[in-house]
């Protein structure tokens, strides 16, 4: 640190005098020693946790329906009590023969009576028999 002093003159010759400090700053490596050494050590000790845990299971049971039902009323899942019914579908092709009466035939009798005339030819088979006797000869009258 240095200092210096300045004076100043005034007619009736009064000095003050006035100091400045100036500061020089340096860094120097100093060796203090090669290394560090750490020592560490754990610690363990056993903690009870106490909690309940609650955990959700599922029992599925299959029940057979075979049931047919319309197109337009698919059943949707529902509760029975605590339980979940899920309907399980599957399209089946059902072919059958039905009749159906396309049309029909009313058929009614109705007698007239009426004249009819007509010629026809007729044939008639006349048969007559003759006979012989044990000669040869027609019997006599």
């Amino acid at each position: 640190m240095s200092s210096n002093t300045h004076a100043s003159t005034g007619q009736d010759g009064l000095r003050i005098p006035v100091i400045e400090e100036q500061l020089a700053v340096g860094t120097r490596t100093v060796e203090t020693g090669r290394g560090v050494r750490i020592h560490k050590t754990v610690s363990e000790q056993p903690v009870t946790i106490d909690e309940r845990l609650l955990r959700d299971e599922v029992e599925v049971r299959r029940v057979a329906v075979d049931r047919v039902v319309a197109a337009d009323e698919t059943p949707a899942p529902r509760y029975e009590g605590d339980v979940l019914v899920v309907p399980v579908l599957e399209e089946v092709l059902v072919v059958e023969r039905r009749l159906r009466i396309k049309e029909e035939l009313h058929i009614t009798r109705i007698q007239r009576e009426e004249r009819y005339l007509d010629t026809v030819p007729l044939k008639a088979e006349r048969v007559e028999v003759e006979r012989f006797d044990d000669a040869g000869a027609p019997p006599s009258p």
